[in-house]
């Protein structure tokens, strides 16, 4: 089917969702960009400075999943517009410059209703579009979290330069009133009409191939978010670009993630293990390639569009390698998903801010590989369940009619 019930285009459903994604991104990344200027003004260190990102991500590993089965029978429309309101307060807060634990605390706010706005969109399209347009429709709502990193997380950057890291947050509050406008239009009432018990969606916890899934996800994204969160400190003291070159480079880690993050919603289409193992082995090679590559400006070009690249489909091949594992609760597998790959953001900014802390800014590459390996492992893992099962179903038919 290729449209909702009432008549308005999946497809549009999809863009609306993509818009929503910006908005959120753009409020829960935005901050990688001003996080050296956020730790000046406040004169604290990075280490300390990265709990406005870890802190958000841990509200959504801890609260996501019970929110969005709390909030699922709730009209998807009405739960994606309170959601980006949420994100839309949070930003008229931050950019007064309140104090620290006050920052902290309405950063946290909005992540409570996070997994529910993409439970709501990504769970549209998997209720109503067909199987082959799946994976390219949801690359199109999760290609809004490149589309924020190749627009507004740079912007907001470069424009912290000249007016200050208070202007990030004003901006990201523009992206959000924005975002509500395109969901008041282009998405209808959509109101839950077949809601799965809480016990029926819960039993996916116990499906060991699920459960490895869920690692897979916290490791991965804990390997990227290592380094990827203290992107613009790393190449400030080790490749020694300026405020301005580093704004240029956000730009082109996003624009090379939003190509990458189109053609993983087509690849997947094919295949969706060995996609997920093609990006993962970036987190593997990325630190050897920033350790040989030298501060020349011109080189550091090709390495950012290699890492955004490998980097730009993170969350759409985790979402679809976990739903994968999880088709008869899909809305569920997904909100696990946003929330332990939030566990991964908290995992990975908390053990590289201790890295940096003890061993320098340059080791968070290396400790990205780490979390990569062990990501690796629990995919050989879940592929030998999946032949064991494979073969059980097999001796199960042959003992059926022999």
């Amino acid at each position: 089917m290729n449209t909702s019930n009432n008549g308005v285009g999946i497809k549009n459903i999809a863009y609306a969702g993509c818009l929503g994604a910006v908005g959120i991104i753009s409020t829960e990344f935005g901050i990688i960009g001003v996080l050296p200027k956020v730790a000046a003004h406040y004169n604290i260190g990075i280490d300390h400075a990265g709990i406005l990102l870890s802190a958000f991500a841990l509200t959504i590993f801890l609260l996501g999943p019970f929110v969005v089965l709390l909030t699922s029978a709730i009209n998807r429309k009405k739960i994606m517009l309170f959601a980006i309101t949420l994100f839309l307060i949070s930003n008229i807060v931050s950019a007064c410059a309140p104090p620290f634990w006050l920052l902290t605390l309405f950063r946290i706010m909005p992540a409570i209703l996070q997994p529910a706005f993409f439970s709501a969109a990504v769970g549209t399209i998997i209720r109503t579009a067909t199987k082959s347009e799946q994976h390219k429709l949801i690359g199109t709502v999760i290609g809004g979290v490149a589309l924020a990193q190749v627009t507004v997380i740079p912007f907001t950057a470069y424009m912290a330069n000249f007016y200050g890291w208070q202007i990030s947050f004003v901006i990201q509050g523009v992206v959000s009133v924005i975002a509500l406008a395109g969901i008041l239009y282009f998405i209808p009432s959509i109101p839950v009409k077949e809601r799965l018990s809480y016990g029926n969606q819960l039993k996916i916890l116990k499906k060991p191939r699920f459960l490895v899934s869920v690692a897979f996800n916290v490791f991965l994204i804990s390997a990227w978010f290592s380094t990827y969160s203290y992107f613009a400190d790393y190449l400030e003291k080790i490749k020694l670009m300026t405020g301005q070159q580093i704004s240029y480079m956000l730009l082109l880690f996003g624009a090379t993630g939003v190509i990458s993050n189109w053609l993983a919603g087509r690849f997947l289409s094919k295949n969706i293990s060995l996609t997920t193992a093609f990006f993962m082995l970036g987190t593997i090679l990325l630190p050897i390639i920033l350790q040989f590559s030298g501060t020349n400006f011109y080189v550091q070009i090709f390495v950012i569009a290699f890492w955004g690249i490998m980097y730009g489909p993170a969350f759409l091949t985790a979402i679809s390698y976990m739903i994968d594992a999880a088709p008869e609760a899909p809305e569920f597998a997904n909100s696990l998903q946003s929330s332990f790959g939030n566990l991964g953001v908290s995992v990975g900014t908390l053990t590289g801010g201790w890295f940096i802390a003890n061993l320098g800014i340059s080791s968070t590459p290396w400790l990205g590989s780490c979390f990569g390996i062990i990501a690796g492992i629990t995919m050989i893992v879940r592929a030998v369940l999946d032949r064991k099962m494979s073969s059980g179903k097999i001796e199960l038919v042959k003992h059926k009619y022999s």
